[in-house]
């Protein structure tokens, strides 16, 4: 790593300190920190667009830096984090915190550090006589499902000329992940019959017909650990199938007239998880529910979308990725969890790789931090990714 820009780290860790102290859990606003982002880019005569939800109350926030009219390289980061609930932080967990090399606080790593690196290349950047631009892009509600980011997508998908690279900060502690699954997660309603518990043979037990449709998700969760299909890259080499909620009942002695249960599919880039939902609602409805309906017409099962994301595929071939392939040449593999990747690929047709500071073993967790050496990291990548630009 180079000597660090000391000017230019204080901006980043000054920035970020002023990111992590909005409150933007996803259950909240985070007009607050837009409006700060938009305002600290007008200062150096950058325009921003927002986009807002259809509540107005979130919006994600969309500036290019550098000409008009060539393809350039996305910086993607959601402003939105997790609950910071715990009793366990030990200092405030939506105030920046230093201690031995490490900075603490709610969405340091998760993903405020990565966009706080991008701001604070902002100086630098419209100094620069760049030949192709950068698209700051920062979203909303990623952590309840990438679903806020599709609008800002759909914009640069629609541009003349739209980014050839997208990079997604979260963290990796800066190796580039090159695949990434997609996910679709679900909400099953099941209506049986209630009454005594005694005359239980004369009632639908909803519980009970719940629990065997989990059986047919654990099974089908067995077929892909056994038959595929496969990409040894990934920490975990197939799709996994589960049900992660379940709740139903009223009282010991009464037959349960409703129980409802989540579950999900984790699937390759290339696995098509909408089917095998399908054919898991369909052998359900011909089988069980059909069943339930012979005992009583009104009851039977119910599904419903809760959200889903694609995954992101190997991009290493695109002419975009030789953007990145000269500064970090080596491919850390391919994750299991989630990002907006596999949006801004398979609904934008714009090839992403994600390789951000920190660590994804902070994220989610009290006392989440992110060590000042990752930000010394991520500064030096943009400011190789900027040459790359000059260059280019």
């Amino acid at each position: 790593m180079s000597k660090p820009n000391m000017s230019r780290l204080h901006n980043a860790i000054d920035l970020l300190g002023k990111l992590v102290a909005f409150d933007t859990t996803s259950k909240n606003s985070n007009l607050g920190l837009i409006h700060f982002v938009r305002d600290y880019l007008a200062q150096y005569g950058i325009e921003s667009t927002l986009f807002h939800d259809e509540t107005g109350q979130k919006a994600n926030l969309l500036a290019t830096i550098g000409p008009k009219g060539v393809p350039g390289i996305a910086l993607s980061g959601h402003t939105d984090v997790v609950p910071a609930l715990e009793t366990t932080w030990i200092s405030p967990a939506f105030e920046l915190t230093e201690r031995d090399g490490k900075l603490f606080g709610r969405g340091s790593a998760d993903m405020k550090g990565f966009s706080a690196c991008a701001l604070a290349m902002i100086p630098e950047l419209v100094k620069r006589d760049l030949a192709i631009p950068f698209h700051l892009c920062l979203s909303y509600d990623e952590e309840v499902g990438c679903i806020g980011v599709g609008s800002m997508v759909d914009h640069l998908a629609a541009m003349d000329t739209p980014p050839r690279l997208a990079v997604i900060g979260e963290p990796t502690d800066m190796k580039v992940i090159n695949g990434q699954k997609g996910k679709y997660s679900m909400r099953v309603g099941v209506t049986g019959t209630a009454g005594h518990s005694s005359f239980a043979p004369n009632h639908v037990n909803a519980i009970e017909y719940a629990s065997r449709a989990i059986n047919l998700i654990a099974q089908q969760a067995r077929d892909f650990e056994e038959n595929g299909p496969f990409d040894d890259d990934f920490t975990v080499p197939h799709s996994t199938m589960l049900t992660t909620t379940i709740g139903g009942g009223t009282a010991t002695n009464v037959t349960p007239d409703y129980c409802e249960f989540t579950f999900e599919i984790r699937h390759l880039p290339d696995h098509d998880a909408e089917k095998v939902i399908a054919d898991l609602q369909a052998t359900i409805m011909e089988t069980l529910d059909a069943e339930m309906k012979a005992k009583a017409d009104d009851t039977g099962f119910s599904f419903e979308k809760i959200f889903s994301y694609p995954g992101m595929g190997d991009c290493s071939d695109a002419a975009g990725f030789a953007y990145v392939r000269n500064i970090i040449p080596e491919i850390s593999g391919k994750v299991s969890y989630g990002s907006e990747g596999g949006v801004f690929e398979k609904q934008g047709n714009i090839p992403s790789i994600i390789c951000g500071p920190g660590s994804i073993k902070q994220a989610h967790k009290p006392n989440e931090f992110i060590e000042i050496s990752q930000i010394e990291e991520c500064l030096d990548f943009l400011e190789a990714l900027t040459d790359q630009a000059i260059a280019a």
